[in-house]
């Protein structure tokens, strides 16, 4: 059983929380808040790493298929606004309400499963009910209140929510994870490259103070390369495991990192808004996702 052997888990859950905690200080430590600048050449060094490693026989890549390529480009356009928004959402908030808000867009996927598929728990709707509740009481008790935040996030929620739906309903399934994710860096990288100029982040940067400085040259490059390994390991993780195990450690690397986060990065909070986030850390799983975190322990 592969959660007797964690190593695969465990390394997914340590590059999640290196790389939420990376981006976190280049966006609010740094405040290198320029998202087609930044998310642009995270996706470039994924897409080139995954290019390598394809080239080098490490991971396998078929794109063949013009039809089937064309036939993804809209969840590509929805990747691009889930790294957008979820930039600028996570440079205005602290990593545990940014968690929190990201949760609730399991309310999108299950009410599909709902009322399209018919095949959700009962559950898992009670669960993602109280989600909805939590993530809408959040914001009235957030004493670190930002309305620019919350309004990114709620984008961000709402790219993620239809990308997960896209993926159900999309028919073609030659393309494998790696394969859809090479179409996304390559669509990233074209669209906000093209994006940087009209929005005005191009020429904006070269007034960034740190712009010449090693620290935020280093988080930019640990920032690439955290992200592409995360890629994989989720990758990974999703082929090697059940949907339930995939969501029991889902549901670890974030309650890890949403824990960490006070002690690096400043967070004001009071009871209700720790309780609230909480609760929507708690991902809505189902009955084999509960027991498969059990089997963790």
């Amino acid at each position: 059983m592969y959660l007797k052997r964690p190593a695969g888990g465990l390394a997914f859950c340590l590059f999640y929380l290196a790389s939420c905690f990376t981006n976190k200080y280049v966006l609010s430590v740094l405040q290198f808040t320029y998202p087609t600048l930044f998310q642009g050449w995270q996706t470039l060094v994924g897409g080139l790493l995954l290019h390598v490693s394809w080239k080098l026989g490490w991971v396998e890549i078929n794109l063949c298929s013009r039809s089937e390529i064309l036939s993804w480009l809209p969840a590509s356009v929805l990747f691009v606004g889930i790294i957008y928004a979820g930039s600028r959402a996570l440079s205005r908030l602290p990593i545990p309400v940014f968690l929190t808000v990201h949760n609730a867009s399991e309310v999108i996927t299950c009410g599909f499963q709902k009322f399209v598929q018919k095949e959700t728990s009962h559950l898992k709707v009670c669960s993602v009910l109280c989600l909805l509740v939590a993530a809408v009481c959040l914001p009235l008790c957030d004493t670190q209140f930002d309305p620019n935040g919350y309004i990114w996030a709620l984008i961000h929620l709402i790219c993620v929510g239809a990308y997960k739906v896209f993926h159900k309903l999309w028919k073609p399934n030659s393309l494998s994870d790696l394969d859809q994710q090479y179409i996304n860096y390559v669509f990233s990288v074209v669209l906000l490259a093209s994006a940087s100029h009209p929005a005005g982040d191009l020429f904006s940067a070269l007034d960034f103070p740190f712009l010449y400085f090693y620290r935020f040259h280093s988080s930019c490059c640990a920032s690439g390369l955290l992200g592409f390994f995360l890629m994989l390991h989720t990758v990974k993780l999703k082929s090697s495991t059940t949907s339930g195990q995939y969501a029991a450690w889902s549901f670890l690397a974030k309650v890890i990192t949403a824990s960490l986060s006070p002690f690096f990065f400043v967070m004001t909070a009071n009871v209700l808004t720790i309780s609230w986030s909480i609760m929507c850390v708690l991902e809505p799983c189902d009955q084999r996702s509960w027991r498969s975190f059990a089997c963790l322990h």
